[in-house]
């Protein structure tokens, strides 16, 4: 057994406690939470003591790309379809144990930044077998891509293949999902089966949506850059009548419970209320969209929709290095959070967008003990 203790632990389900302790079995799971004169000392049990620290849950980061790992500063182009085609080019080069290799150290860099559960999207399938080989925690959805109708048959056989390989490495704390990547690179057919066979499987589902503004054009009216670069491919319009990225996925049967939406910028509220009425979750990157596109989400409208909201980093691509509590700092100005509520929102919230809330995200008895120590000095607002 291990006993840890500190000057503050933060069971974020719970208030603070000055001077805590946590007592875990040898399995990992927490037994007891609670001041240090209260919490039990077993006979034989190792301590460690924290000085000047918090104790509180491992972080959750609900958005990651750890197969880019090591690209950081290879990709400058400000206009988002340059950088798309700039980073599919780099990637093209990289081979599948560089690829292993990378999403190695994207794992152990979060887990140096105090993130311990990560929710990946990547197409190499080599995020999950990494995480399986560290032993880690999380759930790695893999990518299917398809733009043409006419391709769906193809890619869902490809597809299919792919989740029946990597099906193996989804053992103790690490799950497989699903992610048909965004609007501008999936068809709608290819969306439904998707969704049906993570229906069947029982597997989540991930989805980029409502990103960049050319996603909203190229449904809206067949404009913009996306719907340029479809026409030269030959591929037809997606709706033949205006619909918004969230309304279009709601018609492919894409909207559930399991569903986390990542980015989510361009959402007006009947988009948001749809969002609400299948109780999807948020994967909010601040910074990332910031650098991308210049626009924050509407925080607001998912506030009062009490929409699950997790905070992403996003690929260091993108932004690096990846610093989930950085993300938090920048949503908490958008959200109008004080400090408890971002606090929760790195650990319990990321824990509930997820859907994993049962075994992590706090510090309670019968959880997992991801722990996190942070140095915060002497305070009486560990948070």
């Amino acid at each position: 057994m291990l006993r840890l203790t500190a000057p503050w632990v933060l069971p974020i389900a719970r208030p603070a406690v000055a001077n805590g302790a946590v007592l875990l079995d040898v399995g990992g799971r927490i037994v007891a939470v609670g001041p240090d004169d209260v919490v039990p000392r077993p006979e034989g049990a190792r301590s460690q003591h924290f000085d000047d620290a918090v104790l509180l849950p491992g972080l959750v980061n609900t958005h990651t790309h750890l197969e880019l790992t090591g690209f950081a500063g290879r990709v400058q182009d400000d206009e988002f379809w340059a950088w798309i085609t700039h980073l599919m080019a780099i990637k093209a080069a990289r081979s599948d144990e560089e690829f292993y290799l990378a999403a190695q150290q994207g794992i152990r860099d979060c887990w140096r930044a105090g993130v311990t559960t990560i929710c990946d999207t990547g197409s190499t399938g080599q995020v999950i077998a990494a995480l399986a080989g560290l032993g880690g925690s999380g759930i790695v959805h893999h990518e299917v891509f398809g733009p043409h109708p006419d391709e769906c048959d193809q890619a869902m056989r490809l597809f299919s293949a792919d989740l029946d390989r990597l099906a193996k490495y989804a053992t103790g704390r690490v799950s497989l999902g699903v992610s048909p990547h965004a609007p501008y690179t999936v068809s709608g057919p290819l969306y439904r089966a998707a969704a049906d066979l993570a229906r069947a499987h029982g597997l989540p589902l991930a989805v980029h949506l409502a990103e960049p503004p050319g996603e909203s054009a190229l449904l809206h009216d067949f404009t913009g850059t996306f719907a340029d670069a479809w026409r030269v491919r030959g591929i037809p319009r997606p709706s033949l009548v205006p619909v918004s990225p969230v309304a279009w996925l709601e018609q492919h049967g894409v909207l559930s419970p399991r569903t986390l939406c990542i980015h989510v910028l361009n959402v007006a509220d009947h988009d948001a209320d749809l969002l609400q009425r299948h109780d999807c979750a948020i994967a909010h990157c601040p910074r990332s969209n910031r650098r991308h596109h210049g626009i924050d989400a509407p925080m607001q409208r998912y506030l009062d929709r009490r929409l699950r909201i997790g905070l992403g980093t996003d690929s260091e691509v993108s932004v690096a290095p990846l610093d989930l509590i950085a993300e938090a700092r920048s949503a908490r100005v958008l959200a109008g959070w004080d400090a408890t509520q971002a606090v929760r929102a790195l650990t319990l919230g990321g824990a509930e967008a997820l859907g994993v809330e049962r075994d992590i995200g706090s510090v309670a008895a019968g959880k997992w003990g991801d722990l996190v120590a942070i140095r915060v000095g002497a305070t009486d607002s560990p948070e």
